[in-house]
């Protein structure tokens, strides 16, 4: 499996300069072969191929005035960058023909994007012994290496975000780690004013990282308002807003990743509910929403499980964890979000309304992982069997392990 390894990088002035250039460069790649087939296809002339623009957007562009200043960046950046065109149109295409999600096409990229980045094969950097990255053209960054990486890296991608702060993702190809094998599953329950209940009664409460700094935002943010635009000042002042989101959002992740960690470890199988996290965020509820980071959560759930060799799975948006009671099965209809806890009319129960439906998500999830696994062998028993596998195996042919013809 592929994981990527981010590490912090501190390039000097003139790094700095050579990855904005980088940057640049590959951005006007790909807006120039995006240009270019959108006007073949206005123009109803057959989809640009690759090679076409690698010849026409590239090679013999740097030999004109207008695009001379691409050979001061290395040509890996370059041809890198319209092959992530290739992929955005694929995926684009692909999500028309139903094979994945939906996607928007590719648009054209800007230098005030908030996040500039280069992607680069092992033909265009390497780790060297003094612990720093060489990148070509751009020279030995200094990476502050907070572990090390468990084999050699297939790919690098150098990344700038709106704070300023330079990023290098490794992706490496590794094996999967198993960890012993437990006899717990958990359901979860994700929500707001719990972030996470499981179904075995443990509620992880909601950090609101967002909430918290919210009074030192808005304080940066009446800062930045003052500034007149297109000053020095008023620069420096968006750093500071910047700087601050970019506080929250790594303290959320760094909280996801304790929290799905611990989770993965003591559980064997992992079971969650699929949100529609996007329609959640276009309500009233839109900030604490996002501030939970449900979807960053549930993600790092997936690949861990995978990881570690744990099953993982989703079970459907509208089952109605809510209104079944977990102890008798009966349903007892939808309820309004203020009530948190209600009584079974059949049996009884006192219900903790997020504790039910976690219970409820675990039922459901393993009765979706059983009837999957009886469908499978319900198929694989139809399946008519080899001829080598019947009667005497045939002359010149050998039996192993008791499995004829092999």
């Amino acid at each position: 499996m592929q994981l990527r390894y981010n590490y912090r990088a501190y390039p000097d002035a003139a790094q700095r300069r050579a990855l904005a250039r980088a940057f640049g460069c590959a951005r006007v790649v790909w807006n120039d072969c995006l240009r270019a087939r959108k006007e073949a296809h206005a123009a109803g002339l057959p989809y640009v191929k690759s090679v076409e623009l690698s010849r026409t957007h590239i090679t013999e562009a740097k030999r004109t005035p207008e695009r001379a200043w691409l050979a001061d960046v290395s040509a890996v950046v370059l041809q890198q960058s319209l092959r992530d065109l290739d992929t955005a149109y694929k995926n684009f295409f692909d999500g028309l023909k139903g094979k994945r999600p939906r996607t928007g096409a590719p648009r054209h990229k800007s230098k005030k994007d908030t996040r500039q980045s280069i992607r680069l094969n092992t033909n265009a950097f390497s780790l060297q012994d003094n612990g720093t990255v060489y990148v070509a053209k751009v020279g030995n960054l200094k990476v502050k290496w907070s572990r090390s990486l468990p084999a050699a890296p297939t790919s690098l991608t150098v990344t700038k975000d709106s704070a300023g702060r330079y990023f290098l993702s490794f992706v490496v190809d590794t094996g999967p780690e198993y960890l012993p094998e437990l006899e717990t599953d958990a359901g979860i329950d994700l929500g707001l004013s719990a972030f996470a209940v499981l179904s075995d009664g443990r509620k992880i409460a909601a950090p609101r990282f967002l909430r918290r700094a919210e009074k030192k935002l808005k304080r940066l943010q009446r800062e930045l308002s003052r500034k007149a635009k297109g000053s020095k000042n008023r620069a420096k002042a968006r750093i500071k807003v910047a700087r601050q989101h970019a506080r929250v959002a790594d303290r959320r992740r760094d909280w996801h990743h304790k929290e799905s960690t611990k989770i993965i470890r003591d559980n064997q199988a992992v079971y969650v509910e699929d949100l529609a996290v996007s329609g959640l965020g276009r309500t009233r509820l839109a900030k604490s929403v996002h501030d939970a980071g449900w979807s960053a959560f549930v993600a790092m759930l997936e690949y861990k499980a995978a990881k570690h060799g744990r099953y993982f799975a989703r079970i459907g948006r509208f089952e109605p964890t809510s209104q079944v009671c977990s102890v008798c099965g009966v349903k007892d209809g939808p309820k309004p979000l203020h009530v948190r806890e209600w009584t079974c009319g059949a049996c009884g129960t006192v219900h903790d309304r997020d504790q039910n439906a976690a219970r409820n998500i675990l039922a459901a999830g393993r009765a979706d992982r059983l009837n999957a696994s009886w469908s499978a062998d319900k198929t694989r028993a139809k399946v008519p069997a080899q001829r080598v596998e019947a009667g005497s195996p045939r002359k010149g042919q050998t039996t192993q392990a008791g499995i004829a013809g092999l």
